[in-house]
């Protein structure tokens, strides 16, 4: 009889557990998985005494490390993003460590009292399109935007969590080049990526339409259009979304058949040079008023040469071009492309910045940056290249619970992110992930600013390619401008430019727009 009443209570508390995790919203792992979830939660619990002793250290896992990603989760949800008894980073013995030189005494306008202000404002240096003159040019709220990342890639529970976020956090969320859905209007502003297949803005015969692209742009809150070139994760193939993932709403977004693999082209139709090119960028911002820029991973450099030989006449141009380093990249991929093609961010973005830099165009172009730029540390190599705007995509996707399953090219993300499953994806919700993204995004523009207060200036954008160092293990040093190949001046904003940014800076304390909820 005791063991039939134990086990009647053993069940009756399982059925409870079960009964919780199935209703309450804060787990998209025990709304998915009840009762079995919470032994995830208990390995993460101890994971990090485990593979002390048995599996790996905090830095070995990769694309992202176990210290990247608790510095994520921890700022999404506003717990304690700090470290305890130093780094565990090789720093002896690692190639390519980034040191950021701290200054003893600050630059112009420089704050030394704001860390605990989590809400200071971090506008873009530069008004974008405002060079060439675009009717609808505009300073971009947030240095830090969330990456092109479709619907169908990515589930529309997390579409919409990272658009709410957007709107929270005031930021831009780029589309990807799946079309702009319903999820995408739920308060952020956005940039509509045109990729190969004219996803949203094509006819029925799969064609470029231009009226339905500027109905669209009419209809939604879109700031500015990226015409897609390549992407980090698989550079001159074009986009692949498998059968699993085309569902009836996606197909009617897409203009596709549903349950068929989306591949699509590697090239665009509607040109094929750089001088057809801008022909298209200048037609879509004379009958848009939008700025208009181009996406592009970085291989053969021939393209970039000849499209700076273009812009310097001044008649034509791009309004901003946004460098993904090839180790960027969330979706399906061949391995050879995930790996091996295209360089890696900041060979990437230097070749084609030192281009623009020689040509006197700098400050006419807004560039942007991708590709693991979502840590505090990477984002101010990027900013001391010369970008002006850094994207985050899978670290957006780690704010709003994505655990690097690394599944998402088989439609079984476990916590709902990258799947069009029904019953995973319901596990995401919206309006709680909305809020952890937005306190990623303030936490990174946090610890930016903090960053930049060290080196002596007030705004990330002002940071220089000699304020940072690479290093050799323990043997030597060499700053980015000397690796890079920058002269003097490269790698930072005019004096106008300048100017114009510590005067953004210079804001009362109360202006900020606070951190969010957790």
């Amino acid at each position: 009889m005791k063991l039939t009443r134990v086990a009647a209570l053993g069940a009756a508390a399982l059925g409870a557990v079960a009964a919780h995790d199935l209703t309450q919203r804060k787990h998209a792992i025990l709304r998915t998985f009840p009762v079995i979830g919470h032994l995830r939660f208990q390995l993460e619990r101890f994971g990090p005494e485990l593979r002390q002793y048995i599996v790996t250290s905090n830095d070995e896992e990769r694309p992202f490390s176990r210290d990247q990603r608790r510095w994520v989760y921890a700022s999404s949800k506003l717990e304690n993003s700090y470290f305890g008894f130093g780094t565990d980073n090789d720093v002896e013995n690692v190639v390519g460590y980034p040191i950021i030189k701290h200054r003893t005494f600050t630059g112009p306008g420089a704050a030394t009292g704001r860390h605990a202000d989590e809400g200071v404002p971090l506008p873009a240096a530069k008004v974008v399109g405002a060079a060439r003159g675009r009717a609808q040019a505009f300073r971009p709220p947030s240095a830090v935007n969330i990456s092109g990342m479709s619907f169908g890639a990515l589930s529309a529970n997390a579409i919409e969590a990272l658009n709410r976020g957007a709107g929270l956090a005031g930021c831009l969320q780029n589309t990807g080049e799946g079309g702009l859905s319903s999820y995408h209007r739920s308060g952020g502003d956005l940039v509509f990526q045109i990729g190969t297949s004219y996803f949203g803005c094509r006819d029925d015969q799969g064609r470029f339409d231009l009226a339905r692209l500027k109905d669209l742009v009419a209809g939604a809150p879109v700031r500015a259009l990226e015409i897609k070139l390549s992407q980090g994760a698989k550079p001159g193939l074009g986009g692949m979304l498998p059968a699993a993932k085309v569902s009836e709403e996606i197909a009617e977004i897409r203009g596709i058949k549903a349950g068929v693999d989306c591949a699509s082209p590697s090239r665009h139709q509607v040109f094929d040079g750089v001088d057809s090119m801008l022909d298209f960028v200048e037609l879509l911002a004379a009958e848009t008023g939008l700025p208009v820029g181009i996406k592009s991973a970085v291989g053969n450099l021939d393209f970039w040469d000849h499209l700076v030989e273009q812009m310097v006449g001044g008649q034509r141009g791009v309004d901003f071009v946004n460098i993904d380093g090839g180790e960027g990249g969330t979706g399906a991929a061949p391995m050879v492309f995930a790996d091996s093609v295209a360089y890696p961010f900041r060979v990437a973005f230097s070749e084609v910045y030192r281009r623009f830099a020689a040509a006197g165009l700098t400050d006419d172009v807004t560039f942007v940056g991708g590709g693991k730029l979502g840590l505090p540390e990477s984002a101010t190599v990027a900013f001391a290249l010369g970008a002006d705007l850094i994207q985050v995509g899978r670290e957006a996707m780690l704010a709003i619970g994505c655990i690097q399953a690394q599944k998402c090219h088989t439609d079984h993300c476990p916590t709902g992110v990258a799947t069009q499953n029904a019953w995973l994806q319901r596990g995401l919700d919206p309006t709680l992930k909305s809020v952890r993204t937005a306190n990623y995004v303030t936490s990174l523009r946090r610890d930016l600013i903090k960053v930049s207060e060290a080196v002596g200036v007030v705004h990330p954008g002002l940071i220089g390619p000699e304020d940072v160092d690479l290093l050799d293990g323990t043997r030597s040093r060499v700053s980015l401008r000397e690796l890079y190949g920058y002269e003097p001046g490269w790698g930072e904003l005019g004096p106008r430019l300048q100017d114009d940014v510590r005067a953004l800076m210079t804001v009362p304390e109360n202006m900020g727009a606070g951190s969010m909820g957790a």
